[in-house]
């Protein structure tokens, strides 16, 4: 298996890993599934103060640490094993990312040391009715005020919008697409909850009306930015993925061993091993594509990330399915069943599938890549 994981990136993988078990069990996941922030704030905070997780990525001028998308990627991997309910992924992957890649020093500077403290929530505002997860999907209009900018228009399916103090938007200035940066509280911003498929990540509709906007980068500029932070965004949901799907298969060998039926556990029939056998190859399969996937993401020599994006994007999403619909077989009728989580790690992979683009859309993208 291809791995940029060293001895290092271990220790932190155990250390999350205990950490989560304290204080993201399942109980825990379930209590904030029910709430509307969907997050505990003092839990947010120390994984900042303690962990340093929020400034992970964040150059070290701006209050972070400056590490790569490798170590990232080990963080990302343990939350979506142990289904970590935070405004982590919509803060420090996407709305971090747009400021990092679009050079706008300013905004940096504004924005950065806060998110690194745990301070700022950050979101990233792109979908629209159409859906779409591309240049084309984005049809909300900038006007120019003075030496601001206006926003009027609906953004749907916005990862955490109803906690972000900051607001990432993507609109278009003309024919092309710009970034804006909208602060919470900001006049004619509005957010409200949307019911989805998966409790343990919250979404919500954002509204402008006339909402005040600062450009973020330069006009024009955005989806050049755009398309660079998704790229690194699908490879960083990828790691997440594989936490998923190795904690579904963990759970289902586990059962298979204390299941009696026939007087002996399920795991001992062979119709059950070979279903087993064939989640771990994707599983592991998944996770040297993720491998890749962070390498390229951390500019390692020899990975191009708009090449392996669309891979790794369509291959995790694929396995983590997979591995978390066999869990459910392997549970039989009490699979399907609340008590149990593996409906949990279900309905994360189910809409873990589509957000950024579905496997069929990566498939295309990766196809017109290589030129066929």
């Amino acid at each position: 298996m291809v791995s940029v994981f060293t001895e290092e990136h271990e220790s932190l993988r155990s250390s999350l890993r205990a950490f989560f078990a304290n204080r993201s069990p399942e109980s825990e996941v379930r209590r904030l599934m029910a709430t509307d922030e969907g997050y505990d704030r003092d839990v947010w905070r120390q994984i900042a103060s303690e962990l340093g997780l929020q400034g992970l990525i964040v150059p070290e001028e701006h209050g972070g640490s400056g590490y790569t998308w490798v170590e990232l990627g080990v963080v990302l991997e343990e939350m979506g094993r142990a289904l970590f309910c935070a405004p982590y992924f919509s803060t420090v992957v996407l709305a971090t990312s747009c400021l990092l890649e679009s050079g706008d020093t300013a905004a940096q500077k504004e924005y950065l040391e806060g998110i690194a403290s745990g301070d700022v929530v950050g979101a990233l505002a792109f979908v629209e009715a159409s859906g779409r997860w591309d240049e084309a999907g984005i049809e909300m209009a900038a006007t120019a005020d003075g030496d601001s900018y206006r926003l009027t228009g609906e953004k749907l399916f916005v990862l955490d919008g109803h906690v972000a103090d900051l607001v990432v938007v993507a609109a278009r200035t003309g024919s092309s697409v710009s970034l804006f940066t909208v602060d919470k509280g900001a006049p004619g911003l509005t957010t409200r909850l949307t019911e989805t498929l998966d409790q343990t990540r919250k979404v919500a509709v954002v509204t402008f009306e006339n909402t005040p906007a600062r450009l973020l980068g330069v006009e024009g500029a955005g989806w050049t930015t755009l398309s660079k932070v998704l790229d690194l965004a699908v490879v960083a949901l990828a790691a997440e993925q594989v936490g998923g799907a190795q904690a579904a298969l963990d759970m289902a060998v586990e059962y298979s061993k204390i299941r009696i039926q026939f007087g002996q556990p399920i795991g001992a029939f062979q119709a059950l091993k070979h279903m087993l056998a064939d989640v771990m190859l994707e599983v592991e399969s998944a996770r040297s594509a993720m491998h890749v996937g962070l390498a390229a993401a951390s500019g390692h020599e020899g990975a191009e990330l708009s090449a392996v994006a669309p891979l790794v994007k369509a291959y995790c999403s694929d396995a983590f399915e997979l591995a978390s619909h066999q869990n459910i077989q392997v549970h039989g009728g009490m699979g399907f069943t609340w008590e149990v989580p593996a409906h949990l790690y279900f309905k994360r992979a189910k809409s873990m599938a589509v957000f950024l683009g579905d496997s069929t859309q990566h498939r295309e993208r990766l196809a017109g890549h290589l030129g066929l």
